[in-house]
């Protein structure tokens, strides 16, 4: 066995210093996995769209990659995938590169099956601005061009009920996209309520009917309990308390719906960011719809992108009596039943 190994292991060595000789490679470079740009090829950020078959072999691929110019050798291409141990693992799919990457980047993108170049990770909790500067950074459009295209109509029955005052906050479902350079706005934003449409099943919608919960309204307060809830456990919890104010006619008084109002400020933003973390006495007397300590019920429309978690809290909500709750410094919350145990609690903790 160990002369069997020590055999592929010269193999290995004698096709790296092939590889090396060929490209005119130091050891330094091809361990950077960083080949030299290709000579021949002056429009090396042109892109390729590449099909990579299920089964199909690495040397095939290297050599298919090679000759679109994508790396610079498939023998290099060879060497790397074996080295990383990726040999049978490439997975099949339509891809786009561009001429002239790092191989160990191909090999990366063809491994994790990466079919297209521009990633955009949407956190839960996120309102339509932070992922505009996202999308921006990334390169698939430009903020104001995405905050644009979600002001306009889509044709998903899910949106029916929504109203035509508020745009499409909420409805960006958090997830890892994937987007190519020919991929306009409206697609990426259709593929973003796509995904909310196949997360939010026709069982969760039926519940919430049954509940007498519009869409509309359990993405709304779903986006409330995401800014919320810090501990995943909490957020059935606080979803109820939320559900009962509604019910008994209290006002919901969330900070997070302030902090959104605020953020409406581009001055406010720029100096505390889009959720400013210590509101004044002045910020909840802020004149707006979405000002919950003002005006009752719940706001026009979300004020963030939920994750699926706390669109469930809302539909199977936990029942308890609690009235209120104050956050604690480690992120969890303590919840009162009476306004005494709350102002109780809030000297406790604050």
């Amino acid at each position: 066995m160990r002369i069997v190994a020590l055999g592929g292991t010269l193999a290995i060595l004698a096709m790296v210093g092939i590889a090396i000789w060929q490209m005119r490679e130091t050891p330094d470079d091809l361990l950077k996995g960083e080949p030299p740009p290709i000579a021949s090829s002056p429009s090396s950020s042109q892109t390729v769209l590449l099909t990579v078959l299920e089964g199909e072999s690495v040397r095939d691929v290297g050599e298919r990659l090679e000759k679109e110019g994508v790396v610079a050798s498939a023998i290099l291409f060879r060497i790397m995938v074996a080295l990383e141990g990726y040999e049978g693992q490439l997975v099949a799919g339509d891809y786009e590169l561009e001429k002239g990457m790092p191989t160990v980047q191909v090999i990366d993108r063809l491994h994790k099956g990466i079919t297209s170049p521009l990633v955009v990770t949407v956190i839960e909790g996120m309102r339509a601005e932070e992922i505009a500067d996202i999308m921006q950074r990334e390169g698939v459009a430009s903020s104001q061009a995405f905050l644009e295209a979600i002001q306009g109509s889509y044709d998903f029955g899910f949106l029916r009920n929504k109203p035509v005052s508020v745009n499409l906050e909420g409805y960006l479902f958090p997830d890892t996209y994937f987007f190519g350079r020919t991929t306009t706005v409206e697609d990426a934003v259709k593929q973003m309520l796509e995904n909310f449409d196949s997360k939010f099943s026709d069982e969760l919608r039926q519940e919430a009917t049954n509940a007498g919960l519009s869409l509309h309204t359990v993405v709304t307060l779903a986006s409330i309990v995401e800014r919320e809830a810090q501990v995943a456990e909490e957020r059935p919890i606080i979803a109820g308390v939320f559900l009962r104010r509604l019910r008994l006619g209290i006002p919901l008084e969330a900070d997070p719906t302030v902090q959104y109002a605020v953020a409406n400020n581009p001055e406010s933003v720029a100096e505390y960011g889009y959720w400013k973390k210590e509101l004044t006495q002045a910020d909840l007397e802020l004149d707006s719809p979405y000002n919950t300590y003002r005006r009752m019920g719940l706001p026009p429309g979300p004020i963030a992108n939920p994750g699926l978690d706390s669109i469930v809290g809302v539909v199977r909500p936990a029942q308890t009596n609690y009235l209120y709750f104050v956050a604690k410094q480690d992120g969890s919350h303590a919840f009162a039943e009476t306004l005494e145990e709350h102002l109780a609690n809030v000297e406790l903790y604050r």
